[in-house]
């Protein structure tokens, strides 16, 4: 059974931290780069950050430069999101995608989200 799964969400105060966690299973997870996208109420979902599947690209969206590092395990099939220096702005649902493109056409996986709420 394929899936992808995201944990780690919660409440928590401007200034601290959080780590989200991406899980997948029933595909080749190191061959998929993986992307962290987030959606406030009344906004369109955006872009966080990503990691290709060898783990040595990341691209980060400017608002969370500096703050976010994402990085994976292909052991365990799992990325992360290390999220520091919270801020009210960073409010939304989390989705992990898991994205490839070979020979055999394109494949997109979602998760259910997880939600991080920063408020004091």
């Amino acid at each position: 059974q394929l899936w992808v799964a995201e944990s780690g969400g919660g409440l928590v105060q401007p200034g601290g931290s959080l780590r989200l966690n991406c899980t997948g299973s029933g595909f080749n997870f190191d061959y998929y780069a993986i992307g962290w996208f987030r959606q406030a109420p009344g906004k369109e979902r955006e872009g966080v950050a990503c990691v290709s599947a060898s783990g040595l690209n990341t691209f980060y969206t400017d608002s969370v430069k500096g703050r976010f590092t994402i990085s994976r395990d292909n052991a365990t099939n799992t990325v992360y999101l290390q999220m520091n220096t919270l801020k009210p702005e960073d409010t939304a649902v989390y989705y992990c995608n898991a994205y490839s493109y070979t020979s055999d056409g394109e494949h997109d996986y979602w998760g259910q989200g997880t939600q991080v709420t920063v408020s004091s």
